[in-house]
């Protein structure tokens, strides 16, 4: 969740939810049909993992960041550039929600680190998978084999350098945030922030 798009975050959660089962219903559905060459049955998987990982997904991050709901959606997609990119968002009103999705990326960051000790695991079953379909499969088992190991390799070294960076960035949006004036919350409901008139309140 942590390095999906910045512009699926700031969708409200069905738009979420069609971008992120789409994508892996797609994905899903590519290999059974590179694999079996049955378009039915890549279809079957579409219709059936799309919708289930579009729900879990749009909900994983609305629990994960509840205060982006009562954005309007221009303020929402500001903060996401804003703290993906390690900017100001310029505006103290916004600073709240800021440092809200933030802490939402970063939440979601250390629950994939709670899972990570199963991917050495995943490396190795998916490397001897590929190797047997190499020598006993069909061409195309081979093929969606070694797409997987990819896939894997891509997760044990690119992801963890993407998601470095980007927390990198996501701090020094927070420090900016912090950094501004004292303002009001998303919904203009009075001060808040460090300043003397938002702790005289």
């Amino acid at each position: 969740m942590v390095l999906v798009p910045g512009w699926v975050w700031w969708q409200g959660p069905v738009r979420r939810g069609l971008c992120v089962g789409l994508a892996a219903g797609v994905l899903f559905a590519a290999f059974v049909a590179v694999e079996s060459g049955a378009w039915p049955a890549a279809a079957v998987v579409l219709l059936v993992l799309g919708p289930l990982y579009g729900v879990r997904g749009a909900r994983r991050m609305g629990r994960a960041w509840p205060g982006g709901a009562a954005l309007a959606p221009a303020d929402r997609a500001r903060v996401v550039r804003a703290t993906r990119r390690g900017e100001s968002v310029g505006d103290a009103r916004l600073a709240p929600a800021v440092l809200e999705y933030a802490g939402a990326l970063r939440v979601l960051r250390e629950e994939d680190r709670a899972r990570w000790w199963l991917m050495p695991l995943v490396a190795v079953v998916s490397v001897a998978l590929a190797v047997y379909d190499t020598v006993a499969g069909p061409a195309r088992q081979a093929l969606v084999s070694w797409l997987v190991v990819a896939l894997v390799a891509l997760e044990l070294t690119w992801s963890p350098v993407r998601k470095k960076r980007l927390l990198a960035r996501v701090a020094r949006a927070e420090e900016a945030a912090r950094a501004l004036p004292h303002g009001e919350g998303p919904h203009g409901d009075g001060p808040r922030g460090n300043g003397p008139d938002a702790q005289a309140g």
